[in-house]
């Protein structure tokens, strides 16, 4: 009896120490009682992880570790052969057959399938002999987030470590492992599970980052910073750092100036203000006093910003009179129409040393403060308009959640870490700078330099390489202009190169891949997801795919008339958009009960990723076929070298008698012939009906701030110069 009670006296013991030093808890243990098959399958982010397993495990639960690693000391075998463990030879390749053999006689086994301690804090690849467990023994499956322990002193987590952080346990609900189809082979069927396995492991650590995590993005901007204030967070083309101490202080006394002067009733103001310091600080300061930023997009013209000011129902824009002026940014369509400009120079003028000490005093004393005005997750966080490339630029309304979704469906797939430096020329009125490029590196803590245009083609890359930044964000148009101008040596400190907005075309990929050795990270996304839908990463990368759908993200394919593969991408997810401000099209969004019609056509493949075919509103119907205008786009981009990188293309469709829809091709080298651009798409293997009818030449091809071609605006000008 004896015997039996210390073992469980000194468990006891360690738990209460356990809850005492690191707050340990444990969720839905209940699983834990599932009789044998059973694979319990935890994140492996520490040298702890095991120990805080044992505290609340059965003893007939064996955790798995390696012979070869216990005998390197004393101290490794003391620790890792003993009853609770299941020695195996991981040289061996009979390791995985007496885990199996252990399985079917009803074991109960612990396994990290990781094979190691993560170097990232994130979930690392799983190794194919947990596939193969699942696949011979049928055993069900049990995973385990371990959230807080990447940040202990005995991880591997590169940046911010403790000695106590908060620590919990989050088991999911018994899984059962699909069954590989009959005809799928033993390698196949691994490597299905395996993946299969993932899968659920990061939607758990998604689900559960979104119960247990900050619910709106001051809180979470807020949480972040008191951990690290000294960490500088933000610099801009002024080369004025912010710190985490210094960006909530700015903050909390540039609120006070925004109280002082905006309407105590508007629920939304406009911002219209460049990639610098000023922008995040602006978009805090007006969380902290509950309103909603609606930031508006400077490069579509004063019409359009007074007609985005109206469907929001601005009366005041926060901006910058410098910026204006050398921006050279008409806003008289917006004055005359009675809407308030407030000078960011003039409120700065008035603050005074006193007020950034009153400030830091009761930010120091209680960092809550600065949040004045408590928010819920499904509020309105953030109105953005969208490209308007084919049409009038719609208002959307995206929440806390939506974006903190989005967020942490992107940590939740890659392997960012502390000490990433994110260089972001994107737009902050552009989602993809927004979200990714600088709320995001705010909520994990990174460094963000943000630059005020990705047009200056010289200067981006010698401020990266500057920089020595390891993430960078752009478009196809701006790769392709960087990569006329930057030094072979100017990206090698890169770890990503995210590229959306665009498709990424053949040559570009190439182009980058054996000039500067970096590889294209495609993704796929729209504002009213936040924007991200799908992406490519390290661990799940296919070149010419936009990658895979984030954690906890449906979707369905509608088929479409004269379309044999694929169909028209529907998704829903956690991240998809509370509504739009237009009213006829939020009526249509909501009848579709909470699934957002893309606009695109698209194919996925068996294991998820998906590939654009290219937008609804950019097929023609040829002699009755449905011919794709991005597919032509793709087949001439980059296929005529000897005119340079500065030769573009776009592909226009036009109504014709004969054949209902004729394509035109539009360039900016008036020496490009019928006969090359015939052969390009001929070369690409695409149908006699996907060559243009004609060509036009034309001295620009007009863009998006996104870098985007502007079909709507180019159609426009060639009817206003009597071409089509």
């Amino acid at each position: 009896m004896a015997d039996h009670s210390e073992p469980a006296l000194m468990k006891d013991i360690l738990l209460f120490l356990a809850r005492w030093f690191f707050r340990f808890r444990a969720f839905n243990t209940g699983v834990l009682r599932e009789p044998g098959p059973v694979l319990l399958i935890p994140n492996h982010v520490s040298w702890l992880d095991w120990l805080f397993l044992a505290l609340i495990l059965d003893d007939d639960w064996k955790f798995v570790v390696s012979s070869t690693a216990a005998q390197t000391s004393w101290v490794h075998r003391k620790v890792m052969i003993n009853h609770r463990t299941f020695p195996i030879d991981t040289n061996s390749p009979y390791a995985v057959k007496h885990m199996a053999e252990f399985l079917q006689q009803n074991g109960r086994l612990v396994l990290f399938a990781e094979g190691r301690i993560s170097d990232t804090g994130s979930l690392m690849k799983l190794f194919d002999g947990t596939g193969f467990l699942l696949f011979k023994t049928h055993a069900r499956v049990i995973t385990c987030y371990l959230r807080g322990a990447n940040r202990l002193k005995w991880s591997r987590q590169p940046g911010r470590r403790h000695w106590f952080p908060a620590v919990t346990a989050h088991f999911s609900e018994v899984l059962e492992a699909p069954k590989p189809p009959a005809e799928t082979s033993t390698t196949d069927a691994r490597y299905l599970l395996t993946n299969w396995l993932r899968d659920r492991m990061v939607e758990q650590q998604f689900r559960i980052e979104m119960e247990c995590g900050p619910h709106t993005l001051p809180e979470a901007i807020l949480d972040t910073a008191r951990k690290q204030p000294r960490k500088v967070v933000l610099e801009d083309f002024t080369l004025t750092e912010l710190t985490s101490r210094r960006l909530l202080v700015g903050a909390d006394v540039l609120a006070n100036r925004f109280a002082l002067r905006i309407d105590i009733e508007a629920e939304r103001v406009g911002v219209l203000l460049p990639n610098a310091n000023a922008m995040p600080l602006s978009l805090l300061a007006l969380w902290s006093l509950g309103k909603v930023p609606a930031i508006l997009n400077f490069t579509t013209g004063p019409a359009i910003m007074r007609q985005c000011s109206k469907l929001a129902g601005l009366k005041q824009i926060i901006t910058s009179r410098v910026f204006l002026e050398k921006g050279r940014i008409d806003t008289a369509a917006v004055t005359e129409a009675g809407i308030e400009l407030i000078y960011l120079e003039d409120l700065r003028a008035g603050i005074t040393t006193g007020q950034k000490l009153e400030s830091l005093l009761r930010l120091t004393v209680s960092p809550d403060s600065l949040l004045r005005t408590r928010r819920k997750g499904a509020d309105t966080a953030v109105i953005l308009f969208t490209s308007g490339s084919e049409g009038v630029p719609k208002g959307v309304e995206l929440t806390h959640s939506n974006l903190l979704a989005n967020i942490r469906q992107m940590l939740a797939v890659t392997d960012l870490d502390d000490y990433d430096r994110i260089f972001n020329a994107l737009p902050l009125f552009h989602s993809f700078g927004l979200t990714v490029g600088t709320l995001l590196p705010l909520v994990r803590g990174m460094y963000t330099f943000l630059y005020p245009s990705p047009l200056h083609y010289r200067i981006v890359p010698t401020a990266i390489y500057d920089r020595g930044c390891t993430v960078f964000l752009s478009t196809n148009t701006f790769l392709n202009g960087y990569a006329r101008k930057a030094h072979q040596y100017d990206f090698r400190t890169m770890r990503y190169l995210f590229a959306g907005a665009e498709k990424i075309q053949d040559a570009t990929r190439q182009l980058w891949s054996q000039k500067y050795g970096v590889r294209i990270l495609e993704g796929y996304g729209a504002t009213e997801c936040a924007p991200c839908v799908s992406v490519n990463s390290p661990m799940a990368n296919r070149a010419g795919t936009t990658g895979r759908l984030m954690p906890a993200m449906e979707y369905r394919l509608d088929p479409v008339p004269g379309v044999d593969e694929g169909g028209r991408l529907h998704v829903r997810g956690p991240n998809v958009m509370k509504g739009y401000l237009n009213a006829d099209a939020n009526a249509k969004f909501l009848e579709l009960d909470g699934w957002y019609d893309t606009g695109d056509i698209v194919t996925v493949s068996d294991d998820g990723f998906v590939t654009i075919q290219g937008r609804m509103k950019r097929f023609a119907k040829v002699s009755g076929e449905m011919v794709s205008l991005t597919a032509v786009e793709d087949a001439l981009a980059g296929a005529f070298p000897h005119y340079g990188l500065r030769c573009q293309t776009a592909i226009l469709s036009q109504p014709d008698e004969n054949k209902g829809e004729k394509l035109i091709c539009v360039t900016n080298e008036p020496k490009l012939s019928m006969e090359e651009v015939r052969n390009a798409i001929k070369a690409k293997g695409l149908t006699n009906l996907c060559v243009p009818r004609e060509i036009k030449a034309v001295r620009e091809i007009p863009k998006l701030g996104t870098g985007k071609v502007n079909h709507r605006e180019l159609e426009k000008r060639l009817k206003d110069a009597g071409e089509l």
